[in-house]
């Protein structure tokens, strides 16, 4: 049986393996939309989206329009006429004209365990949450975000200490596998989509800066698992000596058995910065002032003299 031709659309790291896994399948790609360039940096030079670069590797034509909706790119669609859309990470709400087309239709990589986390950022919110366990939802797609048909799911343990980043990579590379077998089973018709339960759904909406300010009033547990949720970006934050420090890596303790004030640094050791919050102490244990270096917690301390009362805010 020939293989249906397939037009990808997808933009971070996080849609590269899937991409990958499709080509290496031998599924003919028409093409991968993705975001136009942005620029980034400190010299705000523009740079491609990481699945253009993969795209080009993969000799794949790519598509970068401003808007999907626009009247340009629904010709160039109808132009491509795939068989079947995948999505991973894009970044915009298809419109129906294109949901609806395919004979195939539309599935969506996503990196929840559905109805659990629909929305912008759900790797991130799974961890805030203090979730023990997340998974890879291969959906048919709808209008309204994240709701339609699960076609597989599949379910992992998340580790004790795992960041975001790290939970990332690991996530990406199951959706790489399972788009390929529920590519596979639409195809054959041999997967049996199952409908969500909206009852049970849970939002994981786009994260901002001030998302990442801590709390220190917080019981420790939940201010580790944001620092988690939040590592490397966009980054759980609070003010020392007037200056933002984020903080990438942290663990927590019971309470100390003496009263600090929320914030407040109880200790610093080879453990690490040691900062006083409810039920605890959140030990920091990779950060970094803004402007200036990520540093493991042994070369802060030794590089900032802490007086004693300091507290973080």
């Amino acid at each position: 049986m020939k293989k249906p031709s397939i037009l990808f659309m997808g933009t971070p790291d996080f849609a590269v393996p899937s991409l990958e896994a499709l080509v290496d399948s031998g599924y003919p790609l028409v093409a991968a939309v993705t975001q136009p360039d942005r620029p980034k940096g400190r010299g705000r030079k523009e740079e491609p989206p990481p699945v253009k670069t993969a795209a080009e590797r993969l000799g794949v034509p790519v598509l970068q329009p401003l808007l999907i909706r626009d009247r340009e790119f629904l010709d160039d669609f109808e132009q491509l006429s795939p068989d079947m859309v995948v999505l991973a990470a894009f970044g915009q709400i298809l419109p129906k004209t294109i949901i609806e087309q395919p004979p195939f239709g539309c599935l969506n990589v996503h990196p929840s365990l559905l109805p659990k986390f629909r929305g912008a950022a759900p790797i991130n919110w799974t961890l805030i949450s203090g979730e023990t366990r997340t998974g890879v939802s291969i959906i048919r797609m709808t209008e309204q975000v994240d709701a339609g048909d699960i076609l597989l799911q599949e379910e992992i343990e998340i580790g004790p200490e795992e960041t975001a980043g790290e939970l990332h990579d690991r996530l990406a590379a199951l959706g790489a596998r399972l788009i390929v077998e529920a590519v596979e089973g639409v195809i054959g018709g041999t997967v049996a989509p199952v409908k969500q339960d909206d009852s049970r759904a849970s939002f994981a909406p786009k994260l901002s800066r001030e998302n990442g300010h801590i709390d220190w009033g917080s019981d420790f547990r939940e201010i580790v698992n944001l620092v988690r949720g939040l590592s490397p970006s966009p980054g759980a934050w609070s003010v020392l000596g007037g200056r933002a420090l984020k903080i990438y890596r942290a663990w927590g303790s019971p309470s100390p058995g003496k009263e600090f004030r929320p914030g407040e640094i109880a200790g610093a050791d080879e453990e690490g910065l040691k900062v006083a919050a409810k039920n605890g102490l959140v030990i920091l244990k990779d950060l970094q002032f803004e402007g200036k270096k990520r540093m493991s917690a042994t070369e802060f301390i030794r590089g900032f003299r802490i007086k004693p009362g300091m507290a973080l805010e």
